[in-house]
C-alpha cells in the first residue's frame, strides 16, 4: 500500500536553530546568488531563459529561508520597475506556495494561547488550514454561539525566528555598504528599519485586531467596504478569530463576470477607497494583494488582512493631495514640485529629463491603457535620467508606492481599459461637495473644486496641440533636419576617394616592405607580403572603380 511521504522539515523550522547557523544560511544563499549574477555578467549569459533559472532558484531559496524572506520577496514581487519581467513572475509565486505547518502545532499553540482545550473554545473546528500565509495559518470554526468564524494560528518560533533574521540581514547591510558601494544610494538603512518595524507590528495579533477595528471605524459610513468582525475574547497576540467572510477572489475576472458583477464599478469602489485611506485617514492597508481581498455577490470590497498597515506622518499629507490633484490635471511642473517635497525626486542641474518623463507618463497613462511599447519614444530620456540617479525611495515612501502598484495592476487585470482618472471621479466629487471640516479634508475640498474647474474650462484639442508644439520647440525637443543632395552626393564621392587612397597606401607600404625582405634574402616573407598586396591592389582597382562610376551617374543626374 502506497503512502504518502511527510513534508520534508526545512531549516528554518527546526526547534534548536543557532544564530551562528542561521547567519551561515543567510551569508551563503546571498554569496551563492551575487556570484550567479557575477557570472552570468562575465559570460554576457543574460538571456530571459537564463534570468527565470536564476529567478527559479531565487524563489526556491526564499522558501527555504523562510518566513522573513518570503515576505521580502513578496514585496519584491510588485516591483516591476526595479527587477527583470522573469523575476517579478517567479516572485508573485510566492504568494500561493507557502508550506503549512502541522495541524496538531496549530492546536496546541491555540489552546495553549486561549487555556482551555479547542472543542471548550469552539463547537468546530477544521484542523485542515484554508489558506496558509508565510507568517501563520488559517482555520475555519464555530463558535458555541453559532458563528462562522475563521481562527488565524501564528507560525510556532515565528518571534524568535525573526530575532535571528534581524541580525542576519543587518549584516548582509553591512557588508553591501562596505564592500558594494553601489547600493548606498538606495538607503538601505532606512528601509531595512521601516520593514522589520512592520513586520514585527504584523506578527502581534493583538495590533492587527486594533488596526481592524481602526480602519472598520474608518469606513463605518461605506456599507460597500466590508471589515470582518473581531471576536476579543479568542484573541491573543499569536491567534487571531474573526468573523467569516467569504468571497470571491478581487482579481477572478471570470467569476465576478459571471455572478454580474460590474468590474467598472469594482475598480472605481478599489480607487476611491484606496485615495481615502491615503489621502483622509492616513492609515491604509499596505499589503493589498489579491489574497487580502475579496469581493462579495453584490459587488462589495472585503478587506482581510490587517497585520501591515502604514501611517503617514512624516510625509506632508498636503504635498500628497496636491501631487495627486496636479496628476489629475496633468501638471508637470506641479508634480514634479511636489515630488521633490516629498523626497521622491532629487534635485539636480538639469532636470530636463525628469520632467519630460513626468509629462509622457501623464501624457500616456493616466487616462488610457498601459502601452509598454510607447517607453520607445522617451529611451534617451530614460537612459539620462537613470544614468545620473535623480530618484531616490524613502523608507516611508516605500509601502506606498507597493501598494499604489499592486491596486493598480490588480485594476487593470479586471479591465484592460482601465481609466485612473474614471475611476477616481467618485472620490474627486464626494471631496468637491464637502463642508470641508479639518485641514485635510479642506485642502482637498479647495483641490477638488479647482480640479473641476480645471475640467470645465479645459482648452480645445486644437489648443492643447499649438501648447504642446510650443513647449517642444523651447525644449529643443523637436530636430529640422535640411537635406542637400548634391552635398550628399559630393561627400559619398569625398569619402570613397578616401578610402581608395588610405588601400592605395597600405598596399605600396606592403609591396616596398616585400621588395625590402626579397632583398635581404627573406624570400618566405617576401611572398607573403606580395601576397597581401596583390589583395590590397585587387581592393584599390574595385574603389576606383566605383569612384568612377559615381562621377558618372552623378553627371548624368546633373544634366
Amino acid at each position: 500500500m502506497l503512502t504518502k511521504a511527510a513534508p520534508k522539515t526545512l531549516r528554518w523550522q527546526r526547534s534548536k536553530y543557532s544564530p551562528l547557523a542561521r547567519q551561515i544560511d543567510i551569508f551563503a544563499a546571498a554569496g551563492k546568488f551575487m556570484f550567479f549574477l557575477w557570472w552570468d555578467g562575465l559570460l554576457q549569459n543574460n538571456s530571459p531563459q537564463t534570468r527565470r533559472i536564476r529567478a527559479h532558484w531565487l524563489v526556491n531559496t526564499l522558501l527555504n529561508l523562510g518566513p522573513t524572506f518570503i515576505k521580502i520577496g513578496q514585496s519584491l514581487s510588485t516591483r516591476a520597475d526595479l527587477l527583470p519581467l522573469e523575476y517579478v513572475k517567479e516572485l508573485e509565486q510566492l504568494q500561493d506556495r507557502v508550506p503549512q505547518f502541522s495541524s496538531e502545532e496549530a492546536i496546541a499553540l491555540v489552546e495553549s494561547e486561549l487555556g482551555k482545550d479547542i472543542y471548550a473554545l469552539y463547537r468546530d473546528f477544521d484542523p485542515s488550514p484554508i489558506a496558509a500565509a508565510s507568517l501563520g495559518q488559517v482555520h475555519k470554526a464555530r463558535l458555541h454561539t453559532g458563528e462562522d468564524v475563521i481562527v488565524k494560528v501564528q507560525r510556532p518560533g515565528l518571534e524568535s525566528l525573526f530575532d535571528l533574521d534581524v541580525k542576519a540581514v543587518r549584516q548582509v547591510m553591512r557588508f553591501c555598504d562596505r564592500y558594494l558601494p553601489g547600493t548606498r544610494k538606495y538607503d538601505l538603512e532606512s528601509i531595512y528599519h521601516e520593514f522589520f518595524k512592520i513586520l514585527y507590528q504584523e506578527i502581534d495579533y493583538v495590533q492587527e485586531g486594533k488596526n481592524s477595528d481602526r480602519f472598520s471605524h474608518n469606513f463605518r459610513e461605506y456599507p460597500q467596504v466590508i471589515v470582518p468582525k473581531v471576536y476579543w475574547q479568542y484573541t491573543t497576540k499569536k491567534v487571531l478569530t474573526l468573523e467569516y467572510a467569504p468571497g470571491i477572489k478581487v482579481d477572478d475576472r471570470i467569476s465576478l463576470e459571471a455572478i454580474g458583477v460590474d468590474i467598472v464599478k469594482l475598480n472605481q469602489l478599489g480607487i476611491c477607497c484606496y485615495l481615502k485611506q491615503l489621502l483622509i485617514d492616513g492609515f491604509f492597508q499596505a499589503d493589498p494583494h489579491p489574497g487580502n481581498l475579496a469581493v462579495t455577490e453584490d459587488g462589495s470590497l472585503i478587506f482581510y488582512d490587517f497585520g501591515m498597515m502604514a501611517e503617514i506622518k512624516s510625509l506632508a499629507k498636503d504635498q500628497m493631495v496636491k501631487t495627486f490633484f496636479a496628476v489629475m490635471r496633468k501638471d508637470t511642473d506641479e508634480v514634479l514640485n511636489t515630488l521633490i517635497s516629498i523626497g521622491l525626486v532629487e534635485p539636480m542641474p538639469d532636470m530636463m529629463p525628469v520632467r519630460r518623463l513626468i509629462a509622457f507618463l501623464l501624457d500616456k497613462f493616466i487616462d488610457k491603457p498601459i502601452d509598454l511599447q510607447a517607453f520607445n519614444e522617451i529611451k534617451n530620456e530614460l537612459y539620462i535620467m537613470f544614468e545620473q540617479q535623480p530618484f531616490r525611495l524613502p523608507a516611508e515612501m516605500m509601502f506606498i508606492v507597493k501598494s499604489v502598484t499592486t491596486l493598480d495592476g490588480i485594476a487593470r487585470t479586471l479591465d484592460p481599459n482601465y481609466n485612473f482618472i474614471a475611476s477616481a471621479q467618485p472620490f474627486v466629487k464626494s471631496i468637491a461637495v464637502s463642508k470641508g471640516r479639518g485641514n485635510a479634508i479642506g485642502e482637498l475640498a479647495r483641490q477638488a473644486r479647482s480640479f473641476i474647474t480645471y475640467k470645465l474650462r479645459q482648452p480645445s484639442k486644437s489648443q492643447v496641440f499649438i501648447k504642446r508644439l510650443e513647449q517642444r520647440i523651447e525644449e529643443g525637443e523637436l530636430q529640422i533636419r535640411v537635406r542637400n543632395i548634391e552635398s550628399e552626393r559630393a561627400l559619398k564621392r569625398i569619402n570613397l576617394a578616401l578610402k581608395t587612397l588610405i588601400f592605395a597606401c597600405l598596399t605600396g607600404f606592403v609591396f616596398l616592405s616585400g621588395a625590402v625582405l626579397l632583398v635581404g634574402g627573406y624570400q618566405t616573407g617576401a611572398i607573403a607580403a606580395f601576397a597581401v598586396s596583390g589583395f590590397g591592389g585587387l581592393f584599390v582597382l574595385r574603389s576606383l572603380l566605383d569612384l568612377l562610376v559615381k562621377e558618372k551617374l552623378d553627371r548624368i543626374v546633373d544634366r
